[in-house]
C-alpha cells in the first residue's frame, strides 16, 4: 500500500460512511479520486455549471451553501460543510444541476470522484449506496449503534421494546374449548405450568381468557362450581395485537388498561400470548404495576410516589436506548393516567355534583404526546352549559376544582405554567361556544398574541370527561382554519422567524453559556410547520409526526422528504432525552431540567447529525415558505 493511500485511509476511517465500507471498495474509490484546491470565496459548484459531474469530500477547510430562500434569516448560509462531509449527493443521484451555490468558506481542499465512478461505487458498495440514498437515516442508525454500545453494560440483559411480538412469544398457546369445565382447565394449567388458559372456537379464534388472578377472584373466594363451562368465568373482553406489533405497543395496552396478558392474533387465529413477565422480567420494569398504582391511588401522596416511579422508568428506558417516539409516548401515557386520577380525586373531594358535561384538555407537548422529563403544565377546561344555567355559573363551580387539580399536579412534579395557560385561569375555562368564539377571534385577527395562543391551544386533545365536546371543537376548528388562508399565512410568517441555529463562521450559532436550546431552536421549527400543514390539510391529529405523515399526501410532499424531516426531529428529541437522562443522574430531583446543550461537548458524529437535522429544519421551513410565498 502506498504512503498516500495510508494517509488517505486514516482520514476516511474517521468519517461516515467510509469508516464502514469494505476495504476493497474504499481502495478502489481512492484510486479513482483526485484532490482539488479552492481559494476562499471561490465558487466550487453552482446551478449554472449544469449537471453535477463529481462527488466532493472535504479534506480540509469549509464550504458554504447559499440559496435564496435562506436570505430571509440574514447573513446565515443555507448550510455549512466541514472536513469529512460530502456533497452534492442529491444532484448526483438525480443527475441534475445543484440547486445551491457551493462556495469555499476558507482555503479548501476536496477529494473529488467523477460522476461515472460515483455511480459505479453505488453499485459496488451497499454501505455507500445506503448512505447516499438515506443520508440522515443512515447517520441516525450509526449513532444509535454507538448509543447502544455505550449502554451495553447496563442493558446487555434487557429485553428490547422494539422487538415484534412474534419474537417474544415463548411457546405455542395452550387452549381449551369454551365448553371445557373449570376443573379440566385448571388441571391443564397445572400440567403445563402456565398462568393462563385461552378458550378458542373451532377456527382457533380466541373467545376468553382465565388467569391465576381470576382463579382467586372468581373461583376460590366465591367457591364457584368447578364443573361449569370455563367460558362462564373467563374474561371475554380481550386485548389483541398482531404478531408484527412491537413490544412497546403491548406494554402501553397493559399500562393503560391494567391487563397482564395480550393475545397475539393473526388473521383471526390465536398465534400466541405475551405476558407482562415476558416483556419486563429482564428489564425489571413493572409498567402495569405503576399503571395499577395510579388507577387505584386513594390520595395525592400515592400519586406523588407514582410520578417519581414514572421518571425512574423513563430514565431506565433511556438507558436501554428505547426510541424517542416510543419513550415520549410512554411518558405521555403515564402522565395522562396520573392526571386523570388527580382530576377524579379532586372532583370527588370538592363534591362536584356532575362531571358529565366537562372535558379536561391537554395542551402543548402533552397534547401532542411529546412530553419529555422536562415538562410543565399546559391545560384548559371545556364544558357544556345545561338548560337554565349560564356559562358563568358553570365556570364558578369548576374553577375551584381546577385550581385544586393544578396544585396537585404541581406537587407531583409538573410545575405550574408561568404563563398561566392552565384550567384554573378563568380565561381558559370556557364553554364550547366560548371556545369557538375565542378561536374565531384568533383566526380572524392574527395578532402576535393570537399567533402565540395558536401555537399552544391548537394542539389540544381531550384527556378526561366529555370527549365529544373536544371532537366537536376540533371539527369546527379544522374547517375554520382551513377556510382562512390569511391566518395560516400569518402563522407561517411567524414560524419562519425562528431559524435553526446554523452558523457561517462556526458550525452553530450558540446562545448564552455557549449552548443551543434544543426545544426552541430544534424541536419548535418542526412542530410549528407540522401544525400549519395539518390545519391547511384538515388533519385532526395533534402528534407532530402524524401531522407530517398525514398532511404530506394532501400537500404533494414526497415520502422521502417527510421521512428525512421526521428522522431529523427524532434525533433532536434523542439529544433532549439523553440530556435530561444525564442531568437526572447527576442532579437532585428538585433541580429543573433544561434543554440547553453545548455542541462542543457532543461527539463528532452527534454534531454532524445535529447539523444535518438543522438543515432538514431549514428545508422544512423552505417548503413552508414556498407554500405561503414568503
Amino acid at each position: 500500500m502506498s504512503a498516500i493511500h495510508s494517509s488517505q485511509l486514516t482520514f476516511f476511517a474517521a468519517h461516515a460512511p467510509f469508516d464502514r465500507m469494505e476495504p476493497g471498495h474504499l481502495l478502489w474509490m481512492l484510486d479513482k479520486m483526485s484532490v482539488a484546491y479552492y481559494a476562499e470565496g471561490e465558487v466550487i459548484l453552482s446551478p449554472e455549471q449544469g449537471v453535477a459531474g463529481r462527488l466532493m469530500v472535504i479534506k480540509q477547510g469549509r464550504v458554504h451553501g447559499e440559496q435564496s430562500v435562506a436570505q430571509a434569516s440574514g447573513a446565515d448560509a443555507w448550510l455549512e460543510l466541514v472536513e469529512g462531509e460530502c456533497f452534492p449527493l442529491g444532484a448526483l443521484l438525480a443527475n441534475r444541476p445543484v440547486t445551491s451555490i457551493y462556495r469555499a468558506g476558507s482555503d479548501t481542499f476536496c477529494y473529488e470522484l467523477a460522476a461515472t465512478d460515483f455511480n459505479t461505487l453505488l453499485g459496488m458498495s451497499p454501505v455507500f449506496r445506503d448512505f447516499c440514498t438515506r443520508r440522515i437515516a443512515n447517520l441516525l442508525e450509526h449513532s444509535k449503534h454507538l448509543i447502544q454500545a455505550q449502554y451495553s453494560q447496563s442493558s446487555v440483559e434487557q429485553q428490547s421494546l422494539t422487538s415484534p411480538l412474534s419474537a417474544i412469544i415463548r411457546r405455542a398457546p395452550v387452549t381449551c374449548t369454551p365448553g371445557t369445565s373449570v376443573r379440566e382447565a385448571l388441571a391443564l394449567m397445572r400440567e403445563h405450568g402456565i398462568g393462563s388458559m385461552v378458550a378458542v372456537d373451532e377456527r382457533q379464534s380466541p373467545l376468553g381468557i382465565l388467569t391465576l388472578h381470576d382463579v382467586l377472584e372468581r373461583i376460590a373466594l366465591p367457591q364457584a362450581d368447578l364443573d361449569q363451562p370455563v367460558i362462564g368465568i373467563m374474561t371475554t373482553q380481550l386485548s389483541t395485537l398482531p404478531p408484527q406489533a412491537l413490544a412497546h405497543e403491548a406494554a402501553l395496552a397493559m399500562a393503560r388498561h391494567g391487563f397482564r396478558h395480550v393475545l397475539v392474533v393473526e388473521n383471526g387465529r390465536l398465534a400466541g400470548l405475551v405476558s407482562e413477565k415476558d416483556l419486563f422480567a429482564l428489564q425489571r420494569v413493572g409498567l402495569r404495576q405503576i399503571g395499577a398504582s395510579i388507577r387505584n391511588a386513594g390520595s395525592i401522596e400515592v400519586l406523588r410516589l407514582a410520578a417519581a416511579d414514572i421518571r425512574r422508568v423513563a430514565h431506565n428506558m433511556m438507558a436501554q436506548g428505547v426510541a424517542p417516539e416510543q419513550l415520549t409516548q410512554f411518558i405521555s401515557t403515564f402522565n395522562d393516567l396520573l392526571t386523570v386520577r388527580v382530576i377524579e380525586l379532586e372532583c370527588a373531594a370538592s363534591g362536584l355534583p356532575d362531571t358529565a358535561g366537562l372535558c379536561w384538555l391537554a395542551l402543548g407537548s402533552e397534547g401532542r404526546y411529546e412530553q419529555t422529563l422536562n415538562t410543565d403544565q399546559d391545560n384548559a377546561l371545556l364544558f357544556s352549559v345545561p338548560a337554565g344555567m349560564t356559562a358563568g355559573q358553570i365556570r364558578h363551580q369548576l374553577l375551584p376544582v381546577a385550581e385544586r387539580v393544578n396544585a396537585a399536579l404541581a406537587s407531583c412534579g409538573f410545575p405550574l405554567c408561568k404563563g398561566q395557560m392552565m384550567a384554573s385561569n378563568p380565561q381558559w375555562c370556557l364553554s364550547l361556544e366560548e371556545w369557538k368564539q375565542m378561536f374565531s377571534g384568533w383566526i380572524t385577527h392574527g395578532t402576535p398574541e393570537a399567533l402565540l395562543h395558536a401555537s399552544i391551544f391548537f394542539d389540544f386533545r381531550a384527556l378526561y370527561g366529555a370527549q365529544h365536546l373536544a371532537d366537536d371543537l376540533r371539527a369546527w376548528l379544522s374547517h375554520a382554519a382551513a377556510a382562512n388562508p390569511r391566518f395560516l399565512h400569518q402563522m407561517a410568517q411567524n414560524a419562519l422567524r425562528n431559524r435553526p441555529p446554523l452558523g457561517v463562521v462556526r458550525d452553530f450559532v450558540v446562545g448564552r453559556e455557549h449552548t443551543l436550546d434544543l426545544k426552541i431552536n430544534g424541536i419548535t421549527p418542526f412542530v410549528d410547520a407540522a401544525r400549519i400543514f395539518s390545519l391547511a390539510a384538515g388533519i385532526t391529529h395533534t402528534s407532530t409526526i402524524q401531522r407530517l405523515r398525514l398532511s404530506a399526501p394532501k400537500l404533494n410532499i414526497g415520502d422521502a422528504e417527510v421521512a428525512a424531516w421526521i428522522d431529523a426531529l427524532l434525533f433532536i428529541q434523542v439529544l433532549r432525552l439523553r440530556h435530561h437522562h444525564e442531568a437526572g443522574r447527576s442532579e437532585s430531583c428538585s433541580t429543573a431540567l433544561d434543554n440547553l446543550v453545548d455542541p462542543e461537548r457532543l461527539s463528532e458524529l452527534d454534531r454532524r447529525i445535529l447539523k444535518e437535522a438543522f438543515r432538514q429544519a431549514r428545508k422544512l421551513q423552505a417548503r413552508l415558505a414556498m407554500e405561503y410565498r414568503l
